[in-house]
């Protein structure tokens, strides 16, 4: 595969595909200062995925991933190259090792919305943590770092183990006491997300988590911890909270 060539397809068919009522509506919602083509994520993700059908070696992946995510229209970024970017990444994930955490890392840190992090984390970052102890050990510094979209990673990374019935129970609690005093939305969303999906295979250990920090926990945090659990359960903590 040449990477340069498989770029500029993939710009030049998002292009193609793109509509400017729906560009202006994504950067207002974004509030970003990307440049949008206005294309839908399914369609984005097709037309990058179609590059590496063909199970392009690593240093390819690496290639492409880092030539689309370079794109740039009168020196800004262009969302849906990065968002392929990342695609390619989620899609051949199973090509990547250790080291291209650092790789992956950089792409996190030149991002600046959850439109580029979630996948990454949860999609890229949580499936190397499984497969590579020494991936999950740098989560742990991850959730202290100063940067906003890194500690959200490092949280939202622990959803592939969640949904791949291997949930890190010691991380979710560590993470969660060391972000649950946030002020950041993100983080807060993030943390609310995790306990939401656990407490669809876990909801006992959902429930007494929760029970146990109700002072501490956001509104939106609690919110999505209790949403699927069952009803009563999801009541009597809402009433002791308010009681708090």
């Amino acid at each position: 595969m040449d990477a340069s060539e498989e770029v500029t397809r993939i710009v030049r068919e998002l292009r193609a595909q793109g509509d400017a009522a729906r560009a202006e509506a994504e950067r207002r919602y974004l509030k970003s200062s990307f440049v949008h083509f206005g294309v839908p994520v399914p369609v984005v993700r097709r037309v990058a995925v179609a590059s590496v059908r063909t199970r392009p070696s690593r240093p390819e992946l690496l290639a492409l991933a880092s030539g689309l995510w370079a794109v740039t229209e009168a020196g800004r970024p262009v969302q849906e190259a990065r968002l392929a970017a990342v695609e390619v990444l989620v899609k051949r994930v199973d090509a990547l090792e250790p080291e291209d955490l650092d790789f992956v890392e950089g792409l996190v840190r030149d991002s600046s919305t959850w439109a580029l992090v979630d996948a990454l984390a949860e999609k890229v970052v949580g499936r190397l943590a499984l497969s590579y102890p020494q991936v999950a050990r740098r989560l742990d510094t991850w959730v202290e770092d100063e940067y906003l979209w890194i500690r959200r990673t490092a949280i939202l990374a622990l959803l592939a183990g969640i949904r791949w019935g291997t949930p890190d129970l010691a991380r979710i609690d560590h993470y969660g006491e060391v972000l649950l005093d946030e002020s950041e939305f993100f983080i807060r969303k993030a943390i609310g997300w995790v306990l939401r999906e656990l407490s669809k295979k876990d909801p006992g250990w959902v429930a007494d988590w929760t029970s146990r920090h109700l002072v501490r926990m956001s509104g939106v945090t609690f919110r999505e911890a209790v949403r699927h659990l069952p009803p009563e359960t999801a009541e009597a903590l809402a009433r002791s909270r308010t009681a708090t």
